[in-house]
């Protein structure tokens, strides 16, 4: 049976998604360089709390990883809709591997390991946006929620092994994590050559200035009401939910007393997140259908803020867990939705921009909900700093939640898009629209 066909008669599976090779070989090269990234993460994090004792400079080092979405995130984005995306993401995951590789030099001085972290990093956005633009054509519509599902678990259960491991050897040896993640870039490098089939770059007829390329894509996201609603419920979920992950290393700090007692608490908290969050994405893409997820997306992100407001109450690690853990899971019932609508409005040629505007969001974000909260922590004390956090995020979610377009908006957006339009009503050059498999509404 065509796939077109047993989309008329059945919802994707996860069978059906790993049967097409390609994706397994984009799965399996996510796996590998996100183990490795978090088990990086995780032990330098934890090395710079142990040496400095200071909440603020291992939030810092912690989100440092997010600093090139900042300055150059978008501009770097928009390079993927210039190349081959198969290009970018081999050659991105190269470029990484050697830089990261560097930081594991014996003896190598701090401003140097901090300064090829950076560099490590600068590859993050092309690549995402590579791999994000990359997938509709994959997978094509019918199979592609599903595809984001798995992403966004094996994400989580790559952070959950990354960061017990990295918890667990940070106070002997760091660089033994950093060499293994840059072997994991190596190792996904050759994943995605023998298995991405070569493609060539998308909408290369009409290549213009690229700032201004970066320029319109962050015009047609904020610009197209469903998206920017999309955009803006990612960007405060995140800005709020990583918070326990980010202050992990000092959170422990304040529970246990040895050190064999931080690492512990430390890889519990970091790891409650992402167990809430694979619960959560298998739960709600099995047993929730999608006509039912769509409406319920600003309600799942008032509840990552909610769940962890108890924190005001001073908790013990377990219950840190669990509110760290409920925070996950309902992150994870707004993000492959939220994901899958904001496809399906996106006209080709656009993809590679629009994502990455979502990953510099995402990223920055994060990034600034770590940094305000680990400086805050080191004035006030921390459960009070994450509580009183919360109940903010809380708040920023209702009025999300009062403005949320309806599901006939998305359908429309989305139909508007195969009609040969931007979700706007702007006309899309021939060559920029979508086939209809990829971009027909749900």
């Amino acid at each position: 049976m065509s796939d077109d066909g047993r989309a008329a008669n059945r919802p994707a599976t996860f069978r059906d998604v790993f049967a097409v090779r390609e994706f397994r070989s984009i799965f399996g090269a996510i796996a590998l360089s996100w183990v490795g990234d978090y088990l990086a993460k995780a032990a330098v994090s934890a090395l710079v709390f142990y040496k400095t004792d200071s909440a603020a400079l291992s939030a810092a080092t912690f989100a440092l990883s997010y600093l090139p979405w900042l300055v150059g995130g978008p501009v770097l984005a928009a390079l993927a809709d210039r190349f081959p995306y198969r290009t970018v993401m081999i050659t991105c995951d190269l470029i990484r591997m050697v830089t990261i590789g560097a930081v594991a030099i014996p003896g190598a001085p701090i401003e140097f390991m901090l300064a090829m972290l950076f560099l490590t990093s600068m590859a993050n956005p092309p690549a995402q946006a590579a791999r994000s633009a990359l997938l509709p054509a994959i997978l094509g519509r019918d199979k592609l929620v599903v595809g984001l599902a798995l992403n966004s678990t094996v994400s989580q259960i790559s952070q959950i092994g990354g960061y017990l491991v990295g918890a667990a050897i940070a106070p002997f040896a760091p660089r033994l994590a950093i060499l293994v993640d840059a072997i994991t870039f190596g190792a996904s490098a050759v994943l995605i050559w023998r298995g991405v089939t070569r493609r060539p770059a998308s909408g290369t007829n009409e290549r213009r200035h690229l700032l201004r390329e970066t320029a319109a894509g962050f015009r047609l996201v904020f610009g197209t009401r469903v998206l920017r609603a999309i955009a803006l419920v990612v960007f405060a979920t995140s800005l709020f939910s990583i918070v326990p992950e980010g202050l992990a290393a000092a959170w422990a700090g304040d529970i246990a007393k040895t050190s064999a007692g931080q690492g512990i608490s430390q890889g519990i908290i970091m790891i409650s997140g992402p167990v809430g969050f694979v619960l959560g994405s298998l739960l709600t893409s099995r047993l929730i259908p999608a006509r039912i997820r769509e409406p319920l997306i600003p309600g799942f992100g008032v509840l990552a803020a909610l769940a962890l407001v108890p924190a005001l109450t001073t908790p013990g690690v377990t219950w840190v867990a669990v509110m760290a853990a409920v925070s996950g899971f309902a992150t994870a019932g707004l993000l492959p939705t939220a994901n899958g609508l904001f496809v399906q409005a996106l006209p080709n040629g656009y993809r590679a921009r629009a994502f990455g505007v979502m990953q510099t969001g995402l990223q920055v974000s994060q990034g600034v909900g770590v940094l305000v909260t680990g400086y805050l922590a080191d004035i006030y004390p921390l459960p009070r700093v994450v509580g009183v956090w919360s109940l903010a995020g809380v708040g920023m979610m209702l009025l999300l939640a009062a403005i949320w377009p309806t599901r006939n908006a998305f359908r429309l957006a989305a139909t508007a898009v195969v009609m040969g339009a931007q979700p706007d009503g702007a006309p899309v050059p021939a060559e920029r629209q979508v086939p209809h498999r990829a971009t027909a509404p749900a």
